[in-house]
């Protein structure tokens, strides 16, 4: 069994169908979705509903991203947050207005089943985010901290390379699993279009939303699979540019 994580796809269903593709992936895989399926290109009830339909044949996470509990919140609600519109959800709007009312309702249960992060046998989080809690993510007093928490990689990338983990001043945070997968903050904004390493953490999101691809990371291996840069597969549309 080769295991996946998958970076950010903001509604860019024809990057995802194209990277499970070039993965040759089969239903022995693990696929890991690492969050934020929606807001960004016009597929995202697309994405949701393909997501879905991939889940009855293949084994499947699903964790929760900051765009996805935005999206369930106005499904739920009808409130429309300005700042939410203006960062991709006009897009996810738009592309809801084509569902009937018992595919929204499936979509609603969707996002409700999404897990907020996920801990493997060997002691790797997968989460969209980060966590703040110096006890893990399983600790945290707000649980949307792990779809919202930047700090955890900021800290990462600034952190002293000559430090190891028995040194005093070692991040406790980083101490807690063996190795961390997460999305939310693009490697675009380092100037990178693949996974960035920094101490145990890998970001896996490659800035689909933006000009770059979508990328699968083999777990173990590190094997990185990707698709073309996402605006090119929709070359009428901006994202969230």
């Amino acid at each position: 069994m080769r295991r996946f994580a998958i970076g950010d796809i903001h509604g860019g269903l024809k990057a995802l169908q194209q990277v499970l593709d070039r993965a040759k992936v089969t239903p022995q895989d693990q696929l890991i979705f690492l969050g934020d399926y929606v807001d960004g290109w016009s597929d995202s009830a697309n994405v949701i509903t393909f997501l879905m339909d991939l889940a009855q044949t293949h084994n499947c996470i699903f964790i929760r991203g900051n765009h996805d509990d935005l999206v369930h919140h106005w499904l739920k609600t009808d409130e429309q947050n300005e700042n939410w519109l203006q960062h991709g959800g006009q897009s996810s709007k738009d592309s809801y207005a084509k569902l009937n009312k018992a595919e929204i309702e499936a979509h609603k249960n969707f996002f409700s089943s999404l897990e907020n992060y996920y801990i493997d046998q060997n002691n790797n989080l997968f989460v969209h985010a980060g966590f703040a809690n110096m006890h893990g993510p399983q600790n945290e007093y707000e649980p949307y901290m792990v779809y919202w928490d930047r700090t955890l990689w900021e800290m990462a990338l600034a952190l002293d390379k000559s430090l190891n983990p028995d040194d005093l001043f070692y991040p406790k945070r980083l101490k807690l699993f063996h190795e961390i997968f997460i999305g939310h903050t693009p490697v675009t904004r380092i100037n990178k279009t693949q996974p960035v390493n920094a101490a145990n953490i890998w970001n896996v999101d490659t800035g689909a939303a933006f000009k770059g691809p979508l990328t699968m990371l083999n777990v173990e291996t590190k094997e990185i699979i990707q698709s073309d840069p996402v605006h090119q597969l929709y070359p009428n549309e901006s994202g969230r540019n």
